[in-house]
């Protein structure tokens, strides 16, 4: 068998070795300043390199955020592994821990799929859109089941008579109100804004998390 050539395995990897550099530089210098251009530098590279792997700026930020929605969308399923179907509270406790955990984590990613802007980028919906959906699928998959099981508090969510009691759209309601409420503590607690009368973030999460049962699930 002939040697395997040198260099195929650094071209093979040089498509990571870009989402990494570009996650470098979002984290010194934020999401708008992303530049094809820096990130052959830093990689040491002929700038025509990249375009091999992404025809342009555009390109390259629609992998990052498909790569972060993969990622946090992974990360919740897999916290929720093995879990009793029916214990939603358990459930719903170890995928919020999980969301929250990611987001503190990898804070630049949470900020390019949720918050931080581009000038000139228009996200292909098409490409996007179905990942940013698994992303929410364990929050979503905990809804649901709380309500064929009948632990779904769903007076108010919905007119019924309006929506014909469609029930996927009762817990589809749900799941979102919860991520939006979810949403908005891990977003402060990124940016460092709590109040300084505060008792923290994370204590703060665990009162939400407790509120939101309470609030939704009997």
């Amino acid at each position: 068998m002939s040697p395997r050539p040198k260099g195929r395995s650094v071209r093979s990897d040089l498509r990571e070795r870009i989402l990494e550099a570009a996650w470098r530089q979002i984290a010194r210098e934020g999401a708008p300043a992303l530049a094809l251009r820096a990130i052959a530098r830093d990689l040491g590279i002929a700038a025509p390199s990249i375009y091999n792997h992404f025809s342009d700026r555009d390109a390259l930020v629609t992998a990052l955020i498909l790569e972060a929605y993969e990622s946090l969308g992974s990360h919740q399923l897999a916290a929720g592994e093995g879990l009793d179907p029916l214990d939603c509270k358990s459930r719903l406790f170890t995928i919020g821990r999980a969301y929250w955990d990611w987001a503190l984590e990898y804070p630049q990613r949470y900020h390019l799929i949720f918050g931080t802007p581009i000038p000139g980028y228009v996200a292909p919906l098409e490409l996007i859109a179905p990942v940013a959906a698994r992303a929410l699928t364990a929050l979503n998959s905990v809804v649901e089941d709380a309500s064929k099981a009948g632990q779904l508090k769903i007076e108010g969510l919905l007119d019924s008579s309006a929506d014909h009691g469609s029930s996927e759209k009762i817990y589809l309601t749900a799941a979102l109100l919860i991520w939006t409420r979810v949403h908005g503590l891990v977003s402060i607690e990124i940016s460092k804004n709590f109040p300084p009368y505060s008792p923290g973030g994370e204590k703060l999460y665990q009162l939400e998390m407790n509120l939101i049962y309470d609030q939704f699930f009997k």
